[in-house]
């Protein structure tokens, strides 16, 4: 008995800080509360498919995502979420020639490739572990106007025995001409997770992005929801905002100095889907309408509620160059969310976090 214990003292005393976390999973602690439990995609689904015939393709298609809200999930770029998406946060881009911002990866619907559904993107899952305690993500974002239409016309025109016509079959990388997007995230407990946007400029000139780290309630409050009290986003501060959620909590997500905070809500765009007149111009697709049309800029601005908000970052990244953007998301209110142990974390819980 005696060798026994000894061998499980020293097997604790090995066990990384991973395994210390998975320990106290298994004695009832909660170490998973957010993770990346954010689709890549939630449009063309069958959950949210209402239509007569069973057309989930035709009836919530790409094109509506950016400015339809769901019923049933919620998706974005690097997405992470409580266990019920209650609350989510992605990385939304421009690069200044889009006609939409780039906030999820786009796909061929069903009926749209020659192989059927396909997502048409470079994205990669670098790192993560079981507790969600460390998690990376890279996107490959173009900075010429990515090829949407080149896309589905060149499956759409292809027989089931050719090879599907992929991203790297358009010219939108050649030459390097494209941003390296690195999100990462890392916890110094289950419910305080620092973010780190790091954008790296991969072509030999100079090229403009702008950056929006978004936060948004998924919108249980409408037509399908349960929730009787509408969550809210409001400003606790410089460059904090409370979050309050009747049944998730509250949090703080704080951000670095940007050149501007917008607000609107996760609600859907009704002129654009159905031709039905908007009640409010505070909908989903307002932060697109805003960057890219610069629509009612000032109204989303001077807004200081909603259950989208996002604080604006506009670069022009030299050739090499990486940019860092620092965001914090956290169930306790902190003091100096970004003091000087902050950027340690993130390479602490890569090398030490296992």
């Amino acid at each position: 008995m005696q060798a026994q214990a000894g061998v499980i003292k020293r097997d604790i005393k090995e066990m990384t800080e991973e395994h210390k976390r998975l320990r106290r999973t298994q004695k009832g602690c909660t170490i998973r509360k957010m993770g990346p439990y954010v689709s890549e995609r939630q449009w063309g689904t069958v959950r949210e498919d209402y239509s007569e015939y069973g057309d989930s393709w035709g009836y919530f298609p790409f094109d509506h995502a950016y400015c339809r809200s769901y019923f049933w999930g919620e998706d974005g770029l690097a997405g992470i979420s409580d266990y019920f998406q209650n609350l989510c946060f992605a990385v939304a881009l421009w690069n200044g020639k889009d006609p939409i911002l780039k906030e999820r990866l786009f796909g061929l619907g069903n009926y749209e490739g020659n192989h059927g559904e396909d997502v048409k993107e470079l994205y990669y899952y670098l790192d993560n572990v079981p507790s969600h305690y460390y998690m990376e993500y890279l996107y490959k974002y173009p900075q010429q106007a990515f090829p949407y239409e080149q896309l589905r016309t060149e499956n759409k025109n292809r027989s089931k025995n050719e090879p599907e016509y992929e991203i790297l079959d358009t010219d939108v990388f050649n030459d390097s001409r494209y941003f390296d997007v690195n999100i990462t995230y890392a916890k110094t407990d289950s419910t305080d997770i620092g973010i780190r946007i790091s954008i790296t400029n991969r072509y030999k000139n100079a090229a403009p992005i702008t950056v929006l780290p978004t936060l948004w309630f998924y919108n249980r409050w409408t037509k399908h929801g349960s929730l009787k009290t509408k969550p809210n986003f409001s400003p606790a501060g410089k460059n904090t905002i409370f979050a309050e959620h009747s049944r998730l909590g509250n949090y703080y997500f704080y951000y670095q100095d940007a050149d501007d905070a917008l607000f609107t809500d996760n609600e859907t765009n009704t002129q654009i889907v159905t031709g039905q007149p908007n009640e409010s111009i505070f909908t989903k697709d307002a932060f697109h309408q805003a960057i890219i049309h610069k629509a009612h800029v000032n109204e989303l601005r001077q807004r200081k509620s909603g259950t989208k908000f996002s604080p604006v970052y506009n670069y022009s990244v030299k050739a090499g160059e990486t940019i860092h953007i620092y965001c914090r998301l956290s169930e306790k209110q902190q003091k100096d969310p970004f003091d000087s142990e902050f950027e340690k974390l993130f390479e602490k819980k890569k090398e030490r976090g296992r």
